[in-house]
Order: structure tokens, then C-alpha cells, then sequence
């Protein structure tokens, strides 16, 4: 069975998404940790990061990295926090987190809600940043 990534990626569910290209796909958290929280994905599902080839690895840091700018250039942070935790799906995937502080990425603390109004206007300026 797909996972919810895969779903995301085949259009099955939506999502706000930031940046896609062949391989990877960057869409907001729906259960963000901080405004901006986004989640970087490879298309091919692989449950572990570290099973991926090494030019994939190596395609996604850098993909995670042009969005992490778009991120920070949107949300005031004092940088963006990578997390890759990978048990809350079977597939791979960075979590990007703009930070002003090491709390900032606490995954225990009362996750963010937004409007679909507020995700939608959020993703627009992130993309074309």
C-alpha cells in the first residue's frame, strides 16, 4: 500500500505544495512545529533515508537547500533546522524549520493551526520566493 507521501505525490491528497522537480517534492507541514515548517520528500518511496543511493542523498540535500532559502526568505528566523526523524511515516523525508532558538524544534510542543486561507497564502509566498 502507498504511503501518504506517495498519495501526495501521485495528487491523490492534496497538499501546499512549495517546490517540485523530478525526484523531490517540498510541501508545508500540516501539523507544523513553527510557521514555515516544511517537508522535503523523495518521489521514490524508500522507507530510511539512509537506503537511499548516495546521488539521490546527495540530490535531495540540495534540493532541501534551495527551499530552505525560499523558506528563510519569507519567515524572520535565525536559520532553518533540518530534522529527519522518519517514524511517523514509511517514507523518507527532511523536515525544514525555521528557528530562532533550539526549542523551536521540539517535536513535543503543541503543534500549529492554520486556515486553509492562512497554509494557501503562506505556500504562494514561499514558491515564488
Amino acid at each position: 500500500m502507498a504511503t501518504l507521501f506517495t498519495r501526495i505525490i501521485n495528487a491523490e491528497i492534496p497538499c501546499y505544495k512549495i517546490a517540485e522537480d523530478d525526484q523531490f517534492i517540498a510541501f508545508l507541514d500540516i501539523l507544523p512545529v513553527a510557521k514555515g515548517h516544511t517537508l522535503v520528500v523523495p518521489k521514490k518511496e524508500i522507507d530510511y533515508i539512509f537506503d537511499l543511493p548516495n546521488e539521490e542523498l546527495q540530490a535531495l540535500n540540495l534540493f532541501a537547500k534551495e527551499v530552505a532559502r525560499k523558506i528563510q526568505s519569507v519567515i524572520p528566523c535565525k536559520k532553518i533546522g533540518i530534522s529527519v526523524i522518519g517514524l511517523e511515516v514509511p517514507h523518507a523525508h527532511m523536515h525544514l524549520i525555521p528557528i530562532n532558538n533550539i526549542h523551536d524544534m521540539n517535536f513535543e510542543k503543541e503543534r500549529l493551526k492554520f486556515t486553509s486561507e492562512e497554509y494557501t497564502e503562506l505556500c504562494l509566498k514561499i514558491a515564488q520566493a
